[in-house]
């Protein structure tokens, strides 16, 4: 192997960041280079893409770089030393370039020349800092993919951030003043501790035989930000009876706070090897630790707030909007691979858009997160429907009820590794801040542990009082539940108390409480096994009649949605009022009511409302939004109120009609025959007889005319 030649590398490096140009031909390093001498950014970012494109590439420069990248970093900040143009714009001066100014006068007097520790080292100057970035192409590597054979080398990885550390001050280079001959002395400080120097290594100090005192200079010396976070593989990238790997990241300068706890990211950094430093390397031995050099971070799914519409998504979604259907397509293009529950899915469509939080004046909070429960039998697709709403959400975390304590879903108290204090550490419910939590086997949680969640259900906060440590956590967030009934099946003999099993507590703080019970009816049962047949054979839902969205187009188009706050006009207050009042006297009538109206029902049909308007693109609520809302809610329990008709055997006649109507609008029809009539209802379960009586009764009330021979019906269009 022949000897490397830096100095040559550092000439290459130079002619790379003058002469690169980009698509559109303009130098796009020297831009960069031109905004950080007028102050503007502090970090350049070397793209490798731009240096395999790059039109005289030497090979071996580029494997070098990948290669050894902890040591190209050092000779790119060398080049940008020499070819860094002069500002074009003024600035204004901080404590960095005054110091700077005053040891460029002082240094002619100091430099004796002879000694390293006094020549001023070129990170003291830097105002800037150097990061390469992998190329976006090609697989980011998982944690255990990362072996022995990739030290020094740049690295692609991708996880799940577990945990972070605040943003702590790490010393660069240390700057001593001697207090016998003045001068100034550096020391670079390359690893995490360092020996500090205590005697002038001067010449004036050797020659004179003084062991002069040198006192840290904290002023003069330079920091860098430095954050330590931890990241995990992802669930879907640990093989059968492994349990997932972690490893540590370090984020210096302009890259720390770019990831929070509980975001999914990929990373390129420098994979490199640490001794154990203090009491540990006592026990490790021999035995080093290594971590990742962050160099770029990319969030897979970005935050709402964050998202930036590209120029085709704002015309997709644009179109979009403009359509009148857009409502069901949205929902049903949520998980399409599962057959009906359309109502159910507009649900879950509107719990991801959310309602706006409103904030008093007096600082009280009302808010704006929707919460659903869905209740059924066992086999309706509730945790399918979870785990698909955790993949569109921007962030989403899943957990089971047995799985999960009251302290994994609220914070613990942990003592942390590294400063040996007692640490918050966020759980579930505070990890899925401003996102959705979906607990599933909800029924089968401790009750001691439910009730972690009375609190963020409402107020939106997790308050503790726990090893010293009093505070109030934000866990802004959505929360979706999936339970069975109490005796594992709905039993239609009891009550709906007794069947649903939650607290009136718990209950009421659900905005809606979705029944979904599993009905043995021949068409519904047939048209769901070809579905499922279909989806089995083919990996894909049937044909929609539409194509089903994205999930990156729902993110966009919610995020877009979401910006907007919708108020009730002064119209509306009426109807939404009487609405309410209505529903609380059906209630106060009914022998066994179906369901906890509080006035927290009230706030619910507001936000769900608002969630509709906001799908609109509206800045004002509309009556059919009400509408819907109250429609939805009355929906959420509709399985139990057609089994009560059945029971009470006293509304067939409606039963029928209602059969018949909803065929024929399903079928764009006007005109029925009596064969397709009977064959629709006796499926449902009713007779000859009870489909004639009915004909008769809508006919006498003139909402349908009955030929006088074949019985064919055609309905009267009011």
């Amino acid at each position: 192997m022949k000897d490397l030649d830096f100095n040559a590398d550092k000439v290459l490096a130079k002619e790379f960041l003058s002469n690169f140009a980009d698509a559109n031909g303009e130098a796009k390093y020297m831009n960069i280079l031109q905004e950080v001498a007028n102050h503007k950014i502090r970090a350049v970012q070397i793209d490798l893409e731009d240096l395999f494109n790059y039109k005289d590439l030497d090979e071996e420069f580029l494997r070098r770089v990948t290669e050894n990248t902890r040591r190209y970093i050092g000779i790119f900040a060398g080049a940008i030393d020499e070819i860094l143009p002069e500002p074009t714009e003024a600035f204004h001066d901080d404590d960095h370039d005054i110091l700077m100014t005053q040891r460029a006068e002082d240094g002619t007097d100091n430099a004796d020349g002879s000694d390293p520790h006094q020549k001023m080292p070129p990170e003291i100057k830097r105002f800037y800092e150097v990061y390469i970035r992998a190329p976006s192409k090609g697989r980011a590597f998982t944690i255990r993919e990362v072996k022995a054979s990739y030290i020094g080398q740049l690295v692609k990885i991708s996880g799940i951030v577990t945990r972070c550390s605040d943003v702590k001050p790490l010393m660069q280079v240390a700057v001593y003043t001697c207090e016998e001959c003045g001068y100034e002395i550096y020391q670079d400080v390359t690893a995490r501790v360092f020996m500090p120097l205590f005697e002038c290594p001067s010449r004036r100090c050797v020659v004179n035989k003084k062991k002069g005192n040198l006192i840290l200079q904290l002023r003069a010396s330079k920091f860098l930000k430095f954050q330590e976070a931890k990241i995990q593989e992802l669930a879907e990238h640990v093989p059968k009876g492994h349990i997932p790997r972690s490893m540590t990241v370090h984020f210096r300068g302009e890259m720390t706070r770019k990831v929070a706890p509980g975001d999914v990211v990929e990373l390129s950094g420098i994979f490199l090897p640490i001794p154990y430093t203090g009491f540990r390397a006592m026990r490790a031995g021999l035995v080093a630790d290594t971590y990742l050099e962050a160099m770029s971070v990319t969030h897979f799914k970005r935050k709402y707030e964050e998202y930036e519409l590209r120029g085709d998504e704002e015309e997709q979604i644009a179109r979009l909007a403009e359509d009148g259907d857009i409502y069901n397509k949205l929902a049903r293009s949520l998980a399409p691979e599962i057959y009906g529950h359309e109502d159910v899915k507009k649900a879950l469509l509107l719990l991801l858009v959310g309602a706006p939080h409103r904030k008093l004046k007096d600082g009280m909070k009302i808010r704006g997160d929707l919460h659903i429960c869905l209740m059924g039998d066992p086999g309706v697709a509730k945790s399918q429907l979870l785990k698909h709403i955790i993949n569109v959400a921007p962030r989403g975390i899943y957990t089971t009820g047995k799985g999960s304590s009251g302290v994994g879903l609220t914070a613990a108290v942990q003592k942390d590794p590294v400063t040996n204090e007692m640490v918050l550490e966020g759980g579930a419910l505070v990890l899925a801040d401003m996102g959705i939590c979906a607990i599933d086997e909800f029924d089968k949680m401790d009750e001691s542990d439910r009730t972690a969640i009375h609190e963020v259900m409402e107020q939106q906060t997790v308050s503790i009082a726990k090893a010293g440590i009093t505070t109030s956590l934000n866990a802004r967030t959505a929360i979706l539940a999936a339970a069975n009934p109490a005796w594992g099946r709905y039993d239609l003999r009891r009550t709906p108390a007794e069947n649903i099993n939650l607290p009136p507590a718990l209950l009421s703080r659900f905005d809606l409480l979705w029944l979904i019970l599993d009905r043995a009816d021949m068409d519904t049962d047939l048209e769901m096994a070809r579905h499922v047949v279909y989806v089995h054979q083919n990996k894909e839902s049937p044909a929609l009649g539409f194509t089903p969205l994205e999930p990156s187009v729902l993110r966009a188009y919610i995020s877009a949605a979401r910006r907007l706050s919708p108020y009730v006009p002064k119209e509306l207050e009426e109807y939404i009022a009487t609405a309410y009042s209505s529903i609380r006297q059906e209630e106060a009538k009914s022998n066994t009511p179906h369901s906890y109206t509080t006035v927290r029902t009230l706030l619910s049909i507001l936000r769900i409302s608002a969630a509709l308007a906001r799908l609109r693109f509206s800045e004002t609520v509309a009556q059919s939004d009400v509408d819907e809302a109250l429609r939805l809610m009355q929906m959420s329990k509709f399985s139990l109120y057609s089994d009560d008709r059945q029971k009470s055997g006293l509304d067939a006649i409606s039963d029928i009609y209602s059969i018949l109507r909803d065929e024929a609008a399903r079928a764009n029809k006007m005109d029925v025959t009596y064969a397709h009539a009977l064959n629709w209802i006796s499926r449902k379960g009713y007779s000859e007889a009870q489909l004639k009586e009915c004909l008769e009764e809508y006919a006498t009330l003139n909402v349908w005319q009955i030929h006088p021979h074949t019985f064919d019906i055609r309905f009267i269009d009011a």
